[in-house]
């Protein structure tokens, strides 16, 4: 509350002036820059404010860069590709889809997307076409279109009809029918390989005490014509006689192969040729591959054989004696094979075996069906 005894208050003073401009500075202003002059500073203009993140106020961030021409080809040519080979393959044209023609253009494809992955603009879309030509090239779409050729019995029909009819020649490529007809038949083969080898046993048994196993048992196969089928000829491998004991010792091995040839030259077989012996001319280090060394004393296997007078049966006669292997390879091998077919790991063994032979109740059907092709 003013009173009129106190005095009126002091007028304001009025802030310093600007000496250029006449303008005043606020309160406590010595030193302050001078203020603008009216209308702001000629040339002066205001710098918008940013309204949102942009590439170019992150440091070290590149410009984005478009793709170039060079990965856009790369990337439509491995498709264009690709679905070439699916029609392909829904074609069923396995033949085609190895063609030279395809080849080609598939490495034409692998060319252009190399080199789109050499160049940076190309790089990415580049990296795309491998992925495609990866996935769907001609070794993968080739390999489902085999496979499903094949499980369809697709490619009879990419044979001719003279193609399809050698493949069911009933012989044997370049073996007149007068040959085959004059090789002894699968039964006559059959009944002289059973009394040699009964003979034989009965002549080891009486002499060395041992007893047999039959086993394996005997194969019959059939043989390839030549013409890329099957004809009506045979491959025979007799049952094979094994003993029960083992044979060990080179003087008591030799004694009863020796025993083997003397049945078989009875019935004026050849005499036998003992291959893993030095003498048969072997080389050393094939001797030590096939029987076990190249020392006849130190063989894990020997094998002896001969043939009939007409050169069409062949007998074999072979011996493991596992004293002899010091690696353990050979028993490991020979229990694997006893597991198959049931034989004895070690001891002697008999075989006979014969080629292209006719049964006698085909003989009447082949001559028939030779006579279609002129033989």
């Amino acid at each position: 509350m003013v009173t009129p005894s106190d005095p009126p208050p002091a007028p304001r003073p009025d802030g310093r002036r600007d000496a250029h401009t006449g303008h005043r500075y606020v309160t406590r202003s010595d030193g302050a820059p001078p203020l603008p002059p009216p209308g702001g500073y000629r040339g002066a203009r205001r710098v918008p404010t940013p309204t949102g993140p942009s590439a170019e106020t992150v440091p070290g961030t590149p410009p984005r860069r478009r793709p170039g021409p060079l990965g856009w080809i790369a990337l439509g040519g491995s498709a264009a590709f690709a679905l070439a080979l699916l029609v392909l393959l829904a074609l069923g044209a396995t033949d085609a889809l190895y063609g030279a023609t395809i080849v080609a253009l598939q490495l034409v494809v692998a060319g252009v997307i190399v080199a789109a992955l050499l160049t940076v603009r190309g790089r990415p879309l580049g990296a795309a076409a491998l992925a495609v030509a990866l996935l769907l090239n001609v070794g993968t779409v080739g390999a489902l279109s085999a496979v499903r050729t094949s499980a369809e019995g697709g490619y009879a029909s990419g044979r001719t009809a003279e193609q399809r009819h050698l493949e069911a020649f009933p012989g044997i490529e370049g073996e007149p029918a007068t040959e085959t007809l004059a090789r002894p038949s699968l039964e006559e083969v059959r009944e002289t390989a059973d009394r040699l080898s009964r003979e034989i046993r009965e002549r080891l048994s009486a002499e060395y005490g041992v007893s047999w196993t039959a086993a394996p048992a005997e194969d019959i196969r059939l043989e390839r014509n030549g013409y890329g089928g099957e004809s009506m000829l045979v491959r025979f491998t007799s049952t094979t006689w094994s003993t029960n004991e083992p044979v060990s010792g080179t003087e008591r091995k030799t004694a009863m192969l020796r025993t083997v040839g003397d049945v078989l030259s009875s019935h004026d077989w050849w005499d036998m040729i003992a291959f893993n012996d030095p003498a048969s001319g072997l080389e050393p280090a094939i001797r030590e591959r096939f029987y076990g060394s190249a020392d006849l004393d130190e063989q894990v296997a020997w094998e002896w054989y001969t043939e009939d007078p007409s050169g069409e049966i062949a007998v074999y006669a072979t011996v493991t004696d596992l004293a002899n292997d010091t690696t353990g390879e050979w028993r490991t091998d020979r229990e694997t094979q006893s597991a198959r077919t049931g034989e004895p790991i070690e001891g002697l063994q008999i075989s006979f075996s014969a080629e292209r032979l006719l049964s006698e109740a085909d003989r009447d059907e082949f001559e028939r069906r030779m006579a279609e092709y002129g033989g």
